[in-house]
């Protein structure tokens, strides 16, 4: 069996940086790099933990909204969409003006330090973690604030999730007891579960009148989303008379959500081996460069 193989939804990261570290922090020639900053800690931090990674990749939106995905629930990430931008896949996401010249910097110095930043074309990121986390051979480690990813955890592989909400020095741990804990169901449940719950965020609606509570119920008493329609159905089951005319009415609705919420595990992609050794010089003249010497400097010692 392989090492532990670290998968970073990277967006997630560097979007929580940027909005946790204030933009006052610049480069030389006055280019904001809180982002890019909190990107380089977060991941020092992550690489320095007491289960070191063998691996670890820096998972890489190379579409943030796939157009098949678009074709099966339009509303999907609509709210996310530039004003002006249009509504099919081919929309550009909005993303603050202090922000998106540090994406590339990102990348840059992810590369630098030798580790794998990985995309594939119509694929969103959580679509590159999901692939790689089914295709290793070995404990896998998922760094997110995003819930939808909580559908790959697996005590027995085991896959569980780095969990972001309280910031990456207090990560929640998520494997199948917390999963239970939070929500009352298994994770093997969790897309059937999020399907009925929506997720406003991702501009999926979810089933009318069905909230967290009553989805969990569901799943637990009648299994995946074939059963519970079929269960809406029988008139003499237990589910009660507005979540069965509600998930009678939205037949069509959850038979596309399901497939936009389950992340892809077929991609394209290279499973990676053992990070390349870093570009010390590049790395330090980088770091010069762009004001994050520092950072740079701890991400180097924990490679």
């Amino acid at each position: 069996m392989a090492g532990r193989l670290l998968l970073l939804d990277t967006a997630s990261l560097y979007y929580r940086a940027f909005f946790g570290i204030p933009d006052s922090l610049t480069a030389p020639d006055g280019t904001v790099v809180n982002a890019l900053r909190g990107m380089i800690d977060f991941t020092a931090t992550l690489i320095g933990r007491d289960d070191a990674p063998e691996a670890v990749v820096a998972c890489w939106d190379d579409d943030w909204r796939p157009q098949w995905r678009v074709d099966l629930v339009p509303s999907y990430k609509t709210q996310r969409l530039a004003e002006g931008s249009p509504t099919d896949g081919t929309g550009v996401e909005e993303t603050p003006d202090l922000l998106a010249p540090q994406v590339p910097l990102i990348a840059e110095v992810l590369g630098l330090a030798g580790l794998a930043v990985i995309g594939a074309p119509e694929a969103e990121a959580d679509d590159v973690i999901g692939t790689l986390a089914h295709r290793w051979d070995g404990p896998v480690d998922v760094v997110t604030g995003d819930r939808d990813l909580f559908q790959l955890v697996d005590d027995a592989r085991p896959v569980r999730v780095l969990y972001t909400a309280r910031g990456v020095a207090q990560l929640d741990t998520v494997d199948a007891a917390w999963i239970r804990a939070k929500y009352g169901i298994e994770p093997a449940s969790y897309v059937d579960y999020a399907v009925m719950r929506g997720d406003a965020s991702d501009g999926l609606p979810g089933v009318a009148g069905i909230g967290e509570k009553t989805a969990a119920t569901l799943v637990n008493e009648f299994g995946g989303l074939d059963d519970i329609l079929a269960a809406a159905q029988d008139e003499d089951s237990s589910i009660k008379p507005r979540p069965r005319a509600s998930l009678l009415a939205s037949r069509d609705y959850v038979a596309a959500a399901r497939t936009v919420v389950a992340v892809r595990t077929d991609l394209d992609v290279e499973v990676p081996s053992r990070p390349a050794s870093p570009d010390r010089e590049a790395l330090l003249a980088f770091g010069e460069r762009w004001g994050v010497a520092g950072p740079v400097e701890r991400l180097l010692a924990q490679l």
